[in-house]
């Protein structure tokens, strides 16, 4: 008699998708493209200077990226608002280091757009620990997702 496929293990891409830090690229991947697309929107389409443009659309991806990271990626389900008050000073601290190198990369002769990509590159790294153990930290004790 064959052996039914067990159910206790995910498959395929569920095996994928079980990581948080999967999620979290995938969400993240999501979340840059709001912010890209509203950056070149602003900056090449509307002409609002760079200095401006840039934490401009960083932030309106604020609610876009908490949203995702926080059921997606993370999967919270304690409060919102401690979460929001660190992803906050979070944001805050992403936010300067982005403008900072998005302009260094103006300056510097390259396109913005090469300024915005090495921005995110820094703060996926660092996000994604500050998001799993600071900003969505299970309380103790509580059961892990993920």
């Amino acid at each position: 008699m064959p052996s039914e496929p067990s159910t206790s293990h995910p498959r395929g891409l569920g095996v994928l998708w079980s990581s948080s830090l999967v999620r979290y690229l995938v969400m993240g991947g999501l979340s840059f493209a709001f912010d890209f697309g509203l950056l070149w929107a602003l900056h090449d389409l509307a002409g609002v200077p760079l200095a401006v443009a840039t934490p401009t659309a960083f932030l309106a991806s604020f609610v876009v990226t908490y949203t995702l990271q926080r059921l997606f990626a993370f999967r919270a389900s304690d409060a919102v608002a401690p979460s929001v008050v660190r992803y906050t000073l979070l944001v805050i601290a992403n936010t300067l280091l982005t403008t900072g190198i998005v302009a260094l990369s103006d300056e510097a002769g390259w396109s913005w757009m090469v300024g915005k990509v090495i921005a995110v590159a820094i703060t996926t790294v660092g996000n994604y620990f500050a998001y799993r153990y600071w900003v969505f930290a299970r309380p103790k004790g509580a059961p892990s997702h993920v």
